[in-house]
């Protein structure tokens, strides 16, 4: 299969390269020749692929995290930029499109767990996945993935929780796996992670109240038993 990755040089991007290039023909975005908010760049870039693999993001990792004004390059990249995705794809005859997002935009479930069908609460910065899920799924082949925190390797962990509840993490080396995985899948959504007690990682956390304050923390608050067992069952994959 040939695959175009848009993010190839981030986090996510990164793990992925190797896996793919052990078995596809694989192409990347060049961000100094063609811009991933303009669909006849990209379409031109994609012609003759099969998929398209977008793990762009751009997360803030100062301080600043806290504004939802340090946000606004990551929300373009996830509305603006996953439209012009499709919209290329489509325009290409791009059969499959994967399209990276995070699992936090789950609602409190307590200790539930929660499939592809739990309900959303997507506030803040967050919402921007949603959209991002929106834009994927008006591909007839296109996968989105709710991806948890990023744990280990080059991901930066949070610097801070809230509460005590449960929350999806994953290795970028396992969530670069699973878009690799689901090239081959039924086309839909599927969580990536693996369900932790938020106490039992070790890390700074804040009293829950603290979660009234800004979005970016009330959405650590919730407590996201999210389960990954639809795209083990559609692909083999498990968080190594």
């Amino acid at each position: 299969m040939k695959v175009f990755v848009i993010g190839a040089s981030g986090v996510l991007g990164r793990e992925a390269l190797p896996l793919l290039r052990a078995g596809h023909e694989v192409g990347v975005l060049d961000r100094h020749q063609t811009s991933m908010f303009d669909a006849s760049q990209l379409a031109e870039a994609m012609t003759g692929y099969d998929a398209v693999i977008n793990l762009a993001t751009r997360i803030p990792l100062s301080a600043k995290a806290v504004l939802a004004s340090a946000w606004a390059e990551n929300n373009r990249i996830r509305t603006e930029g996953s439209a012009a995705v499709v919209e290329a794809a489509l325009r290409a005859g791009v059969e499959r499109v994967v399209q990276e997002g995070i699992s936090f935009v789950y609602a409190d479930g307590g200790d539930r767990e929660l499939d592809e069908s739990a309900p959303l609460k997507p506030v803040g910065h967050i919402a921007s996945s949603v959209v991002a899920q929106e834009n994927a799924l008006r591909h007839p082949g296109g996968v989105f993935l709710r991806i948890g925190m990023l744990m280990g390797g080059e991901a930066m962990s949070p610097p801070v929780l809230v509460g005590d509840g449960w929350m999806s993490v994953v290795h970028p080396g396992d969530a670069a796996a699973a878009a690799v995985a689901v090239l081959d899948a039924p086309p839909g959504i599927y969580n990536v992670g693996s369900p932790v007690l938020k106490r039992e990682l070790g890390i700074t956390r804040l009293p829950k109240v603290m979660g009234r304050l800004a979005a970016s923390f009330e959405v650590f608050g919730r407590s996201q038993r999210v389960v990954s067992t639809k795209l083990t069952e559609a692909t083999g994959w498990t968080p190594r």
